[in-house]
């Protein structure tokens, strides 16, 4: 199930957008659990790391669709970012400067937006990878994009997730190979730490979603390295 976010003023665009999502579903098979917004103020509002793209309008009332966008960045690196906008191709650069994967010209036709489609999906597939954690005599399965950080507590690894914390057994050794490559980064013999949900760095330390995380001495260079292939590679 892919979760996708409408931010358009236009309750005419916003029936077009679902209507191609929709057709898009009957043709590819992929499903889609939608939200629509007004504005690019609903949206921002006690935003959370929830959806997996964003189909945006630039032209919106209270809070432009780039503005919008600058706020989710802080918050969200992975987020795929579609722009609609019946602007010149002025606007398209300052999509791209907020990570946007596309720019699509209103009224925009089905091809293009199947064709952006197509590929935020194969970014995301790229993307995504998933572990499992022994808790309370089951298992569940976490996302990797969505764990902030993982750290030791006594025999037991502590998960920092965006749907909340996880306690289960293991090692950081035993779960670090499962990870997605080149996106956790081992900040010290006690945590690892997802590149992707840093926010700051701060006396060498990293902030990750409010909390500072602690990168021994010896690895600040090689931290800060992977910090920025990382980023790199999310902009891409």
């Amino acid at each position: 199930m892919t979760r996708v976010a409408l931010v358009d003023a236009d309750p005419l665009c916003r029936e077009r957008l679902q209507a191609y999502l929709d057709r898009f579903s009957e043709e590819l098979g992929e499903r889609f659990r939608v939200r629509a917004f007004e504005d690019g103020e609903q949206i921002i509002q006690n935003y959370r790391a929830e959806y997996d793209i964003i189909l945006m309008d630039v032209e919106l009332q209270f809070v432009d669709g780039v503005t919008a966008a600058q706020e989710i960045r802080r918050q969200d690196g992975r987020v795929v970012i579609i722009f609609l906008s019946g602007l010149d191709a002025c606007a398209a650069v300052k999509g791209y400067q907020v990570g946007a994967l596309d720019f699509l010209l209103k009224p925009t036709a089905y091809a293009a937006f199947s064709s952006a489609m197509v590929r935020a999906l194969d970014r995301l597939r790229r993307r995504r990878r998933y572990i499992y954690v022994a808790n309370k005599g089951g298992v569940l399965r976490l996302d990797c994009a969505r764990i902030h950080y993982i750290e030791v507590d006594g025999r037991d690894l502590v998960y920092h997730t965006a749907d909340g914390d996880l306690t289960g057994p293991g090692t950081l050794r035993e779960v670090e190979d499962s990870l997605t490559p080149g996106t956790f980064f081992r900040c010290g013999k006690g945590c690892l730490v997802n590149l992707e949900h840093v926010d700051g760095l701060f006396n060498g330390d990293a902030l990750v979603h409010g909390a500072m995380v602690q990168v021994s001495r010896s690895k600040r260079k090689a931290f800060l390295d992977a910090f920025n292939r990382c980023v790199n590679e999310v902009w891409a």
